[in-house]
């Protein structure tokens, strides 16, 4: 059977691979975007890298020289780029300065691999640190729609697991692509430079190589996007968990939720034991068809020095030609080895550089014009002209007209899902208009820019979200220049410095995740805090004491005085005591506006406001139907 849940992983999947659909060429993107700024640590980095793989192939070279030259005085001891002039005549001259450039070229090595790992790191970690912050910044500034279809643990494992894989692939998977180009085009031409015959029977393997290589990405590709997939679905349902732990355990859901996550690792198993599977049967392929031309190269080789040139093959074949053949061959082999391992890096650096684009890209759901010149909030009158929103083609808000004059207060009432919250959030703009016009003092909001609105605006849920951290920054969180006697002040007004002043470290006892250590009713009137710090001339009350004790209510109430205090505001009331004394009371059902008046004109016109208020007051036992 399948749950909703199962429902809405699908969905959540579509909705990602749409977006992994529209990136094009996602590594080409990855540097031209980001690349072009980290230019120097790059070119410092590949050119180290760079010399540091060449040295690695003068010792064979050179061990090769010598043992013809020194120890069975075949050859002249000469080397490319030295001058004869420098070159000792005696052989314990030419064996002392053999060492001597072996040395160096190793301690040059050295240098070259940390001039390398500096470079390279520093462009691995500036562009992971600047594509982070840039996806997160693109994302934070998406609709709340967006949100809505997205669970959290997906989001996460893009901006940390899959931008920590393009770190991995810019730092490794650069370094392993330079070894391989300059031991490969090193190793050939030297190869080719020694005997050219000998040489095509070590290149012999490339091809198959090549055909392994093919094949591997083909099959591996569409499996690193599905083990990306399942490792975003896991995250989802483990933050999921985490954070609903006490519902879980005040449902005694443990053995449920411990089946839930059970599946989504399973399935994250699965997925990814396939792509390792896939890896691990190409790696030793790779490697025996690379063993191989090792072995063909040694036996031809040896051959040829023992009994003169084998088959088609011809001309002399000294033993110190051999000797190098034989450490270049090995050297010839682990690169193309590597080969796959970096194969293997690109295409799961693809699949995350895939999902952080597309995330980077997604389209947000409100109309932005950047050039908007800002609002200035003079009376507050504000006004709603025939607005009309829906999700999903399911209409919530439907042509809802009304006009709260500055400084007056609106009560929105009715029935759960009548679309009261909805009607708040579209003055924040969190969701665009279908229909309809939205003014501020006579100004469209659309034609304001989107920072000065939502800061003329002062908004208090139902819920109180709280940052990890202090009380004090809390309270100051969205007036980031307060002082601290400002945040006292604020507190004082929203009645909430008495038991600040009397928690462990007073305003710099930390909350904890999400305000977990303060009480709702502590929780709401920090938020109230919050917002009387910010000095909004509109406010958005949302059920702002619907979850509290009576006692709690009235320490509400009482910062609430402060604050609705020469605003205009627009509140939601679950108790419908607490906005009787609105100027006007607007009653929605279904996303309409059915009754508007003040207090007593509904309670005359006895219809859904009149119910609702017997309902409370105890008069009734239910809404009648009508």
């Amino acid at each position: 059977m399948t749950n909703d849940t199962d429902l809405d992983d699908d969905s959540e999947e579509k909705t990602f691979a749409v977006q992994r659909d529209r990136v094009d060429a996602p590594i080409r993107r990855l540097f031209a975007t980001y690349g072009r700024e980290q230019w120097f640590p790059l070119s410092v980095g590949l050119v180290a890298s760079l010399a540091a793989h060449l040295l690695s192939l003068v010792p064979p070279y050179i061990l090769g020289v010598a043992v013809d030259a020194i120890f069975n005085q075949n050859d002249l001891y000469e080397l490319p780029l030295v001058p004869q002039s420098w070159i000792p005549n005696d052989p314990i001259g030419q064996f002392w300065l053999s060492a001597g450039l072996i040395i160096a070229t190793f301690v040059g090595g050295a240098v070259g691999a940390w001039v390398k790992g500096w470079g390279l790191n520093e462009f691995a970690q500036s562009i992971q640190h600047e594509i982070r912050v840039d996806t997160y910044d693109a994302m934070q500034r998406l609709d709340l729609g967006f949100f809505a279809e997205k669970q959290t643990g997906e989001l996460m494992s893009i901006l940390n697991n899959d931008v920590n894989r393009l770190e991995q692939f810019l730092n490794g998977g650069l370094n392993v692509m330079t070894m391989i180009g300059v031991t490969v085009v090193g190793v050939t031409g030297l190869l080719v430079y020694i005997n050219w015959q000998l040489a095509l029977v070590t290149l012999a393997t490339v091809p198959v190589v090549a055909v392994f290589t093919h094949k591997f990405v083909q099959t591996i590709q569409p499996k690193y996007s599905e083990v990306r997939s399942t490792v975003g679905r896991l995250n989802a349902r483990l933050e999921n968990n985490l954070g609903g732990i006490e519902v879980i355990k005040a449902s005694s859901a443990e053995d449920y939720e411990f089946d839930r996550v059970t599946d989504s690792s399973q399935e994250y198993y699965d997925t990814n034991w396939d792509a390792i599977r896939t890896r691990i049967m190409f790696f030793p392929g790779l490697q025996l068809s690379s063993g191989f031309g090792f072995v063909l190269t040694f036996v031809v080789g040896g051959l040829w020095v023992f009994n003169g040139p084998p088959l088609f093959f011809s001309g002399g074949f000294s033993i110190g030609n051999f000797v190098t053949f034989v450490f270049l061959s090995q050297r010839f082999v682990w690169p193309l080895a590597q080969f796959g391992e970096f194969i293997n890096m690109y295409q799961q650096a693809v699949a995350s550089a895939e999902r952080v684009f597309g995330l980077m890209d997604e389209p947000s759901g409100l109309d932005i014009d950047d050039d908007a010149p800002d609002l200035t909030v003079t009376d507050g009158v504000v006004t709603y002209e025939n607005v009309t929103f829906g999700y999903d083609e399911e209409s919530i808000v439907e042509d809802v007209n009304f006009t709260v004059g500055g400084g007056e207060t609106l009560a929105l009432v009715g029935p759960t899902g009548a679309g009261k919250s909805t009607v708040l959030k579209l003055l924040l703009r969190f969701y665009d208009l279908e229909t309809g016009t939205i003014r501020v003092d006579g100004r469209d909001i659309r034609d304001t820019s989107l920072v000065s609105l939502r800061k003329s605006i002062g908004y208090v849920s139902q819920e109180t979200f709280l940052f990890a951290g202090t009380v004090a920054e809390n309270v100051a969180y969205g007036s980031f220049e307060a002082t601290r006697r400002d945040v006292i002040e604020a507190a004082k007004a929203a009645k909430a410095h008495e038991f600040i002043e009397d928690l462990p470290d007073g305003y710099d006892t930390e909350v904890g995740e999400r305000g977990v250590k303060l009480s709702g009713g502590q929780r709401q009137r920090v938020g109230i805090a919050r917002v009387l710090l910010q000095d909004p001339e509109i406010l958005l009350l949302d059920e702002a004491t619907s979850d509290v004790d009576t006692e709690t209510e009235l320490h509400i109430q009482e910062s609430l005085d402060a604050l609705l205090e020469d605003r205009t505001v627009l509140a939601i009331a679950h108790r419908l005591s607490t906005i009787k004394d609105a100027d006007t009371i607007l009653v929605l059902e279904d996303g309409q506006v059915v009754e508007r008046g003040d207090h007593r004109a509904l309670i005359a016109r006895d219809g859904l406001y009149a119910d609702l208020w017997g309902v409370q007051a105890g008069m009734i036992e239910d809404i009648p139907s009508r």
